[in-house]
């Protein structure tokens, strides 16, 4: 294990009491040249056998560089923390140590207890930034989140981007507040209470101002992806590749205080070699908390039902702590009544529901029609914890055509019930920005490149990926500025009905899951009872603290547009209701009974869930 990347960054620009080093990996190159722009001096580069580095007096924090290539070729530092120009523009020298942290009483808290609220920077808020984020965050503690999940903020072509394009692993958009702007909302966040998950992409890099080809082989042909080769991390030179994606990790923990990543399609990190990538990452994660003594969690996105990604270390997996789960997504969409075309087909409803409560995955080893194989392994053993779930989040919406929210979808009544669902499940629950009060705009597709070529592809992808939709639509145009501005949150409709009633209900939804067996991610307890006739299911959930009785939740869900009947278990206490999405003061028709005796009966409101508990 290589400790210099644990105690600090080696790649790009790093200053100390000795001025500035510079290192860059360009191991093809003949010659590398620093260029500094305010003073107009190139200065050579010595090259170590792999990396061209030089101790630099004239270099401050603040000045613009970038390094010339074989006396040619002028680019950005690919290890840049700043863009102010652009991606095209030369590279800013930060000094990340500069900053002064007052979060020394910050611990992260326990993984379980994360209650996570998706956003994307630019559309969270109309100022679109870091600093207008902060001024948000008194009402995200309201609402009873504990944890942001910042959507990728890597410097991409433009000001409007998902993040998904971004080309500077580790440069922080400069249109939402720099570097220096993430640290000041990190810093703010674990003053008021809040963690902060941070979205990063090590599967592919966007498409423009993408300059790594110029230093070296970053990318190999041994793999395609969606998005084109592979990034190179078991070929040929690929020990440097995965330093620096390793070093990117290690610098947003180390240098921003992030407390978790979330990485984005980690089945999309091609990599044969006997130590995987992301088991190097967490390996060198877990040697960094070792020595700073704070906690840091991995996350990640896949979509192969595969659990070596979540599997310890000590049990040959790649160690993380855990991953989004899009099955429950799918099977809960289905069962509200949504399309069953596309991904979905391979759900059918209210029995995939089920078997995602008790076994997170549906298909575990079993035969998908979609794919035509058997996916996916037994998740026995992990805990709930290790699983994030979700009834929208930014690809589930983003991804439609005309990136319709639950909201246009569906009832206020089937909203209710499906914020229900996820929060009372035995996983990590995610909310996406806006749900809580049922927002009505969309959260569409955009991008703001210069290419004239690759916005005209953009736009032909898009038309080309919805050519079966049959409407009177077209899908909105992703380069136009409208199309970012309609993704926008309305904060107004915070005020009107029904959205102020919705937010007290998810507020109540939260704090139930807080102060109540619900908070407890236990798998193991978990019971799940499904009609598929009349599209009902009872889920259990119990806890028990050390010397104390189990506590039951019973949570009743009716997904019929029909009043239906449940007998509740036996009981030598009374059932007391918890929650009610039916009550009039959500909007609804009729409140149920607030207590029924041990072994009665109760009646469930069309698309609606009751909580009750025996303690």
């Amino acid at each position: 294990m290589n400790q210099a990347l644990i105690d600090r960054r080696t790649l790009g620009i790093t200053f100390s009491d000795n001025g500035a080093c510079v290192r860059v990996w360009a191991p093809l190159a003949q010659s590398v040249a620093l260029h500094l722009y305010k003073q107009d001096v190139t200065i050579p580069l010595t090259n170590d056998g792999n990396y061209w580095q030089a101790q630099v007096s004239q270099l401050q924090p603040g000045d613009t560089y970038k390094f010339v290539l074989n006396d040619a070729l002028e680019r950005p530092d690919p290890a840049s923390l700043a863009q102010p120009e652009g991606v095209h523009g030369p590279s800013q020298a930060v000094d990340t140590q500069s900053f002064v942290w007052t979060d020394t009483g910050w611990s992260n808290l326990p993984l379980e207890d994360y209650l996570l609220y998706e956003l994307h920077t630019g559309t969270f808020t109309p100022e679109g930034t870091f600093a207008g984020i902060e001024t948000r965050l008194d009402y995200l503690i309201e609402l009873g989140i504990n944890a942001i999940e910042i959507m990728p903020v890597a410097q991409f072509p433009g000001t409007r981007n998902w993040g998904y394009d971004g080309v500077f692993p580790y440069a922080v958009q400069h249109s939402y507040g720099g570097i220096a702007g993430l640290q000041r909302l990190v810093d703010t966040c674990h003053r008021k209470g809040l963690a902060v998950v941070l979205d990063v992409v090590y599967n592919h890099m966007g498409p423009e101002g993408n300059y790594f080809t110029d230093y070296g082989p970053y990318f190999t042909t041994r793999y395609q992806t969606p998005w084109g080769n592979s990034l190179n991390f078991d070929d040929d030179y690929s020990d440097s590749v995965r330093h620096y994606f390793i070093e990117n990790v290690l610098m947003w923990f180390r240098d921003l205080h992030i407390d978790a990543l979330r990485i984005d399609a980690a089945h999309a990190i091609h990599d044969a070699r006997e130590t995987h990538l992301l088991r190097e990452i967490k390996q060198y994660v877990d040697e960094l908390m070792q020595q700073t003594g704070r906690q840091h969690y991995l996350i990640v996105e896949s979509d192969q039902n595969e659990t070596r990604f979540i599997q310890p270390l000590a049990n040959q997996g790649y160690g993380m702590d855990a991953q989004w789960n899009d099955e429950f997504h799918h099977a809960l969409r289905v069962t509200a009544g949504g399309e069953r075309s596309g991904y979905y087909a391979d759900y059918n409803g209210i029995q995939h529901l089920a078997k995602a409560y008790k076994d997170a995955y549906v298909y575990d080893g079993t035969y998908m029609p979609r794919r035509a194989r058997i996916v996916g392994k037994s998740t026995a053993g992990h805990a709930g914890r290790q699983f994030v779930v979700f009834s929208q989040n930014h690809d589930q919406i983003g991804n439609r055509m005309l990136g319709e929210r639950p909201s246009q979808l569906v009832s206020l009544e089937m909203q209710k019930l499906m914020a229900g669902a996820v929060i009372s499940s035995p996983y990590l629950p995610m909310l996406f920005m806006g749900e809580e009060w049922g927002e009505l705009n969309p959260f569409l597709y955009f991008v703001s490149h210069s290419d004239t070529n690759l916005i005209e592809a953009v736009r032909q992808g898009r038309k080309k990926e919805f050519a079966a939709f049959q409407g009177p639509f077209e899908a909105p145009d992703a380069q136009d500025e409208q199309t970012f501005e309609r993704s926008k949150l309305n904060w107004t409709r915070l005020s009107r009905e029904p959205h102020q009633t919705l937010f007290r209900y998810y507020q109540t939804l939260l704090a139930l899951r807080k102060h109540s067996s619900l908070r407890h991610p236990d798998r193991e307890s978990v019971a799940v009872v499904v009609d598929e006739a009349r599209q009902t299911l009872t889920l259990f959930r119990q806890h028990s603290e050390a010397g104390q009785s189990a506590e039951t939740v019973v949570c009743l869900m009716n997904f019929s547009k029909e009043a239906q009947a449940f007998t509740l278990p036996i009981s030598e206490k009374a059932w007391k209701k918890l929650l009610d999405s039916a009550d009039p003061q959500w909007l609804g028709p009729i409140a149920s009974p607030s207590e029924i005796a041990g072994n009665g009966s109760v009646t469930s409101q069309p698309e609606s869930i009751l909580i009750y508990t025996n303690t």
